[in-house]
């Protein structure tokens, strides 16, 4: 087979088309190198998990001084390409200052990664141990990948956070942006088809199933007709909040109060006071105060039909 044609025809189009990194410029981020820095990470969150064989506590000092090294160098040399690619001023330096910022808040980090482990154990009756959450629940390497993201996300890092986050994407079905702000006991049960756009806001104790959307009602469009960045474009969900399979939920300006439950498959485009409930009945959204402190128990046979 010739295939001279098919080679000049790809020529022509990587130069009528673009799409290819950038040639005699910028080097961007690879790929293999930030999956590379979301496995490490994960290493560094749970020391043992992930290891072919056994670490003893004689072991655990060196092989964290061999994981943080070679993390510190990928880290750096990312983040540098990042911002070479920004056009910022000494990117080697200031890569080197928001790496070693990035790696100072790992411990603080671990420590809130731990109580999304806890409440994912605490959440699931189907859960046997916690080992089990770690080696085998979606949700933890999603929303540990996803705390490091925003870490850097914070500080101003380009295109790394949204690289990592979409690791954890495709590793898990579970789409958490980095600019999301979520606390801590975080649970995102089954985790396939979640979606979290960039300007959500998450309190504590919050319990997701599959199919959620925070997502954004609108958006403005620029001068140029592209969207506004940066604007407040989607939900805020409060504290010790339980969201349903399927639920959707939009809108920069929709705030889901403390202690409430939303039901599966409803379409919320407004704000729910503290302590409601809300769900579908007969084609209808309707929202109710709680008859109860105690859980999703007190919708009684209705809770049935959500659960999965």
């Amino acid at each position: 087979m010739n295939l001279t044609p098919i080679k000049q025809a790809l020529l022509d189009s990587y130069q009528q088309h673009g799409g290819i990194n950038h040639l005699d410029g910028v080097n961007l981020p690879a790929q293999d190198s930030v999956q590379r820095l979301a496995s490490d990470y994960m290493h560094l969150m749970f020391p043992g998990f992930f290891e072919a064989t056994a670490l003893t506590k004689q072991d655990v000092p060196a092989h964290v001084d061999a994981s943080l090294a070679g993390f510190h160098q990928r880290l750096t040399a990312e983040i540098e390409k990042s911002l070479r690619f920004a056009r910022a001023p000494d990117p080697a330096g200031q890569a080197r200052a928001l790496a070693a910022d990035a790696l100072g808040q790992l411990p603080a980090l671990r420590q809130v990664i731990q109580t999304d482990v806890t409440a994912a154990y605490r959440g699931d009756p189907a859960a046997r141990s916690i080992e089990e959450i770690i080696l085998a629940y979606p949700c933890v390497l999603a929303i540990s990948v996803q705390r490091f993201a925003h870490v850097l996300h914070q500080l101003g890092v380009p295109l790394v956070p949204r690289m990592l986050t979409e690791y954890g994407h495709e590793r898990t079905g579970t789409d958490l942006h980095p600019g999301a702000t979520i606390g801590t006991h975080f649970f995102i049960d089954h985790g396939t088809g979640v979606v979290i756009g960039e300007t959500a806001r998450i309190g504590h104790h919050v319990k997701l199933y599959q199919g959620v959307t925070l997502g954004a009602k609108s958006f403005e469009i620029g001068p140029t007709g592209d969207p506004v960045k940066g604007i407040k474009r989607h939900p805020e969900i409060g504290d010790h909040v339980t969201i349903y399979a399927h639920a959707t939920i939009l809108g920069g300006d929709t705030r889901i109060g403390a202690n409430s439950v939303i039901g599966s498959n409803v379409w919320i485009m407004q704000s729910v006071p503290p302590d409601s409930v809300a769900y579908f009945k007969a084609d209808q959204l309707v929202v109710r105060a709680r008859q109860d402190q105690g859980g999703s128990a007190l919708l009684g046979d209705a809770v049935a039909s959500w659960e999965i």
